[in-house]
C-alpha cells in the first residue's frame, strides 16, 4: 500500500475519531440487503434529524473507537457497517433507526455509543423507545407547572366557595 493512501487512511480514522468523541450518540447499524431507494429514504431522513450516516469500512472503525479508548463493540464491527453520528439528540438516530428498521427487515442495530459509552443493541432499542428531546423537555414542563396549576384550581375552588356562602 502507497504511503498516500496509509495517509488518507489515517486521516479518515483521525476524522472519524473526532466525530464519535464529539458525538451524544454513535448507531451502528447493518444495512445489507437494503435497497437503494430504502437507504436514500433513511438518509433524508436522518438527515432532517440533523443526523449523519456514513457507510465505513469495520478497520476504520474500530482504530477510532481504539483511539477514543471505547471497547466492547469488535462484535459488532462485522459484515457491512453503518455508522449514524448525532451531536444534537441523543436519541434521534436510534429512534429514526429503530422505526424504519420495522419497514425494512434488512436493517438491523448492532450497537452503538452513547454519551460516550458503549451500548449493546438492546440497550439503543430501549433508547429508541424513548421520546425524544422535544418530547422529554415537554414532558419536564408539564411536571414542572403541575404544581402551580394545582394550587391555581385550590385558590378558584375555595374563593367559589366562599362566594357561594356568602
Amino acid at each position: 500500500m502507497s504511503e498516500a493512501a496509509i495517509a488518507k487512511k489515517a486521516e479518515l480514522v483521525q476524522e472519524v475519531a473526532k466525530k464519535i468523541e464529539e458525538a451524544s450518540s454513535v448507531v451502528i447499524v447493518d444495512y445489507l440487503g437494503l435497497t437503494v431507494d430504502e437507504v436514500t429514504r433513511l438518509r433524508v431522513q436522518l438527515r432532517e434529524a440533523n443526523v449523519e450516516f456514513k457507510v465505513l469500512k469495520n478497520g476504520i472503525v474500530r482504530r477510532a473507537v481504539a483511539q477514543n479508548n471505547l471497547e466492547g463493540l469488535d462484535e459488532a464491527l462485522v459484515g457491512p457497517t453503518a455508522v449514524a453520528f448525532s451531536n444534537d439528540d441523543a436519541v434521534a438516530p436510534a429512534k429514526i433507526i429503530a422505526e424504519f428498521a420495522k419497514k425494512a427487515d434488512a436493517l438491523e442495530i448492532k450497537a452503538g455509543i452513547v454519551e460516550g459509552k458503549v451500548s449493546s443493541k438492546a440497550e439503543i432499542e430501549a433508547l429508541a423507545s424513548l421520546p425524544n428531546r422535544d418530547g422529554m423537555l415537554s414532558m419536564l414542563l408539564s411536571v414542572l407547572q403541575a404544581p402551580v396549576r394545582n394550587t391555581a384550581l385550590a385558590f378558584k375552588a375555595v374563593a367559589e366557595q366562599k362566594e357561594e356562602v356568602a
